[in-house]
């Protein structure tokens, strides 16, 4: 069984852009060279904001979900209370 996380990203736009994988490290690689999420594509480059590990692929996409509806101020902390709480 592998890890999840749940990753945010800071957009050159200073926008957040959340998603989930299984290597944190291939997916940012992903998304700078253009072949990520439409979303991120034209807003290179991106770096990590902050990224969680979670114990299945259910456990993250639950806490995508929940950080999708924060506001962009609460969701860094956000995120870091669902880890720990999971």
């Amino acid at each position: 069984m592998s890890t999840w996380y749940v990753y945010l990203l800071r957009c050159s736009d200073n926008s957040l852009y959340c998603g989930v994988t299984t290597d944190p490290e291939r997916r940012l690689e992903e998304h700078n060279s253009g072949k990520g999420a439409k979303y991120t594509r034209c807003r290179l480059p991106v770096e990590f904001e902050a990224y969680e590990a979670f114990p299945d692929k259910r456990a993250a996409y639950r806490a995508e979900y929940a950080v999708k509806r924060k506001k962009a101020a609460q969701k860094v902390d956000y995120l870091r209370d669902l880890a720990t709480q999971g």
